[in-house]
């Protein structure tokens, strides 16, 4: 006999003002459930203060304490949880061994094509806020500004409700888009467009070798210029000795923004099973994580050197999940942001958003965007390269930028 619905997710709210709002997942398991789950609540701006997840092999239970927004649209997060919940039907033949970096479904990929009359400080990103209170995920974007300061804006965007072919969903969203810009918007258009027209847009595959080598290192440095590294201790140790059937993993770290889906995701790409953990985050910013895993084929990890190269990716990961620069781009400036994309073919949530926010805090003006997919150092990563207006630059300091954006990046504003 199965459970309802209804029981899979149950969100509980806060008491009062400043208490966490608590949600429950009891459900079929699988390798990397934790990861599919975090990435959700990451998506909709909650941060995780604390979780408890434990499973028997074949059903989990997940508590984790989230601490999120006034205009948290719960009934939807709620939706969105479980649709990534395994079947709670039935239970028999459950495999949570199983590889399941599968590839996600592939949503049809529409055009969102517009005119602006000017450009502004902020449009950027009030354009992608609204697509984003919209559930429309940006795949790629091409802005850029005319000399005499027109914009066009080129959006590639899938639905996360699959509706954007319908008349009314299309509607909806035109509407919303000439509520935010007002006066500025002379013309809005979405079209279907195939895969290959969006893999064509992604502008240029070129960069430079240097920015390779320096940005996309997977190796942590002892020292770092700015003395970040010291300024963000990670401890991440390994110990055989309390369970005889699992491996602990303990870290010791500070807090940001993503910081249990980081981890999370790392474990699923190297396809290991948390069979029981906790985690919390401290008043002064310090999060602890005790995780009892198993390799794929249900053991305990006992080969010192998986042992190593797990500690160090997970070191790795934590330390600097995001990658941000400020580079030279002949005689302009550009940003350059990366993040890991997730061997099941999804990107970290909401890095755009960020971008763009940060530099509207910073009075910086965007010139032009290209978001595109690179193999670097035998790995998938979305670069975003975002070339900043001449005019603009030149007040704000390149440093202050790049430390700006980590900032928000990393949820440290």
């Amino acid at each position: 006999m199965g459970i309802l619905r209804e029981d899979v997710v149950l969100i509980s709210p806060a008491d009062k003002a400043g208490d966490p709002t608590v949600i429950s997942v009891n459900c079929p398991d699988k390798t990397g459930l934790g990861c599919d789950l975090c990435r959700i609540i990451l998506l909709f701006g909650l941060s995780i203060s604390r979780g408890d997840f434990s499973t028997d092999g074949k059903w989990c239970y997940i508590v984790l304490w989230v601490d999120g927004k006034t205009d948290t649209r719960w009934d939807l997060l709620e939706k969105r949880l479980l649709e990534v919940c395994p079947s709670y039907f039935s239970t028999s033949g459950i495999d949570f061994y199983r590889p399941v970096n599968q590839q996600p479904k592939q949503l049809d990929v529409f055009l969102l094509k517009f005119w602006c009359s000017c450009d502004r400080k902020g449009l950027l990103h009030d354009i992608t806020q609204v697509l984003f209170d919209l559930e429309l995920t940006i795949k790629r974007v091409k802005v850029s500004t005319t000399p005499d300061g027109k914009v066009m804006d080129l959006f590639f965007i899938t639905d996360t409700r699959e509706l954007l072919h319908t008349k009314e969903r299309q509607s909806q969203t035109i509407l919303h888009l000439k509520t935010a810009l007002g006066d500025i918007l002379v013309s809005c258009e979405i079209e279907s467009v195939g895969l290959e027209i969006t893999a064509c847009s992604q502008g240029t595959l070129f960069l430079p070798s240097t920015i390779t080598e320096d940005m996309f290192s997977l190796e942590l440095p002892s020292r770092h210029p700015g003395g970040l590294l010291a300024s963000n201790p990670i401890s991440v140790t390994v110990d055989n000795t309390l369970s005889p059937s699992h491996t602990l993993i303990q870290i010791l770290c500070q807090d940001h923004k993503g910081l249990i889906y980081d981890t999370m995701r790392t474990l699923k790409d190297y396809n290991i099973q948390v069979s029981y953990g906790r985690f919390f985050t401290n008043r002064k910013g310090c999060c602890e994580l005790d995780l009892f895993i198993v390799q794929a084929d249900g053991k305990k990890i006992v080969d010192r050197n998986k042992q190593n190269a797990l500690c160090s990716r997970l070191r790795m990961e934590l330390w600097r999940p995001l990658r941000v620069s400020m580079v030279s781009r002949g005689p302009d400036t550009e940003l350059l942001v990366a993040n890991p994309v997730e061997f099941s073919g999804r990107g970290r949530p909401l890095v755009f958003h960020d971008i763009t926010l940060a530099l509207k805090n910073l009075n910086t003006q965007i010139f032009s965007v290209e978001i595109g997919r690179h193999m670097i150092c035998d790995r998938e990563w979305e670069v975003y390269r975002i070339l900043l207006d001449e005019g603009d630059s030149c007040h704000v300091p390149g440093i202050r930028i790049e430390e700006g954006v980590r900032k928000m990046l990393m949820g440290w504003e």
